[in-house]
């Protein structure tokens, strides 16, 4: 494995840590794509830091299952904004 992939794997696992991040997240901080910042966890950095790996998967799995309860929250708050500017607009007529 190429050096500055190490890197980047090493980068990439301690930005997760750090900011409990999601991997939406990370790969747009890093500009890479989410199927690589998930390779890097997953498998390069378990070959040669198996306990960064492991905390940064335990990190992204937390962030799996709370992605549902996520998408709600946003959801809600679209249709929320969305009344909030039909109202605007019926106050004006």
């Amino acid at each position: 494995m190429k050096p500055y992939i190490e890197e980047r794997a090493v980068m990439v696992a301690n930005f997760i840590i750090n900011s409990n991040a999601t991997v939406r997240e990370t790969a747009k901080m890093f500009g890479i794509s989410k199927s690589t910042v998930h390779k890097d966890v997953t498998e390069r950095l378990l070959k040669f830091n198996p306990n960064l790996a492991n905390e940064a998967k335990r990190i992204l799995e937390i962030n799996k299952s709370e992605r549902h309860i996520r998408g709600g929250l946003a959801t809600k708050e679209k249709y929320l904004n969305i009344t909030t500017i039909n109202q605007d607009k019926r106050q004006d007529f």
